[in-house]
């Protein structure tokens, strides 16, 4: 019988560990070493409603993208959100795992999956790795054939998982797009990496307006590039769970499976329907 730990070492080998950043919690958060493993769900966060989903399928180990400890805790009482997932997990017997930046920056990773969905060839990363050149944050790729912003952006949303914010740009709708960099989740603070990367195109989440503003403004004083895809968050890392799923099914030989829940915070989204809109 397959234990937490051994599935604990598979994965810190496909995720190394020193791949994460100083500030990141990876690894295991709940659950005991030795318990033996018959079920492994992956899925993006641990929230209630994904530890519920792996209860409900028996799972005795669910893996999240998100620690879910990421910051400093002080209780895990069950009147609190934290302390609530732990609880459930405890009592239904399942362990918990993350792979967070480390998984950002490994290969086959987030980053690898974001780049393949969208159509990226010869990619490479936009960080490397000072100690092994080929792994590294985010991605840098040639689209197959050259397109529109507007339409690289519709084909993204395409590829991407449906959520409430969908797809935002920034740039000239007709610019040609050639090279793309992508980053799955946060990527605000590359902004700048990506500007000097020489790229058509920078996808993304999570991008605040006045260092959007900036970078397009910056952009607007030379060729323009790049222009700027903010996708969501979850939505940019969803995509690399099938494979991680799938590869360790087959090591581990655990039955795997993936969340299809849609943890994305936004339920909604309005647009304007008055005068002027």
């Amino acid at each position: 019988m397959t234990t937490v730990g051994e599935i604990v070492a598979i994965l810190d080998r496909y995720f190394p560990p020193r791949l994460a950043e100083e500030w990141d919690a990876p690894g295991l958060s709940v659950g005991d070493p030795t318990a033996p493993v018959e079920r492994v769900l992956f899925a993006v966060d641990p929230v209630m409603a994904v530890v519920d989903e792996a209860a409900d399928w028996s799972a005795t180990m669910l893996v999240t993208h998100h620690p879910l400890m990421l910051r400093g805790v002080t209780t895990v009482a069950a009147h609190t959100a934290k302390g609530a997932v732990v609880h459930r997990l405890i009592l239904s017997g399942c362990a918990l795992y993350s792979a967070h930046t480390n998984a950002d920056a490994a290969s086959p990773g987030v980053a690898d999956a974001l780049a393949e969905a969208i159509g990226l060839t010869a990619t490479r990363p936009l960080v490397p790795d000072a100690a092994e050149p080929a792994l590294g944050t985010g991605r840098v790729g040639v689209l197959a054939s050259p397109t529109t912003l507007r339409k690289f952006a519709q084909a993204v949303a395409d590829a991407l998982p449906a959520t409430a914010p969908g797809v935002r740009v920034a740039g000239d709708l007709d610019a040609i797009i050639r090279t793309v960099a992508v980053l799955g989740g946060s990527g605000g603070s590359f902004l700048d990496v990506a500007s000097a990367a020489d790229v058509d195109a920078y996808v993304t989440a999570d991008l605040r307006h006045h260092p959007a503003s900036e970078a397009r403004e910056l952009a607007l004083l030379t060729d323009g590039r790049p222009a700027l895809v903010d996708v969501s968050h979850f939505a940019s890392e969803w995509l690399w769970l099938a494979a991680a799923a799938e590869r360790l099914g087959a090591e581990a030989g655990v039955e795997t499976r993936v969340s299809t829940l849609n943890t994305d915070p936004w339920t909604g989204r309005f647009d304007a329907t008055g005068p002027g809109a």
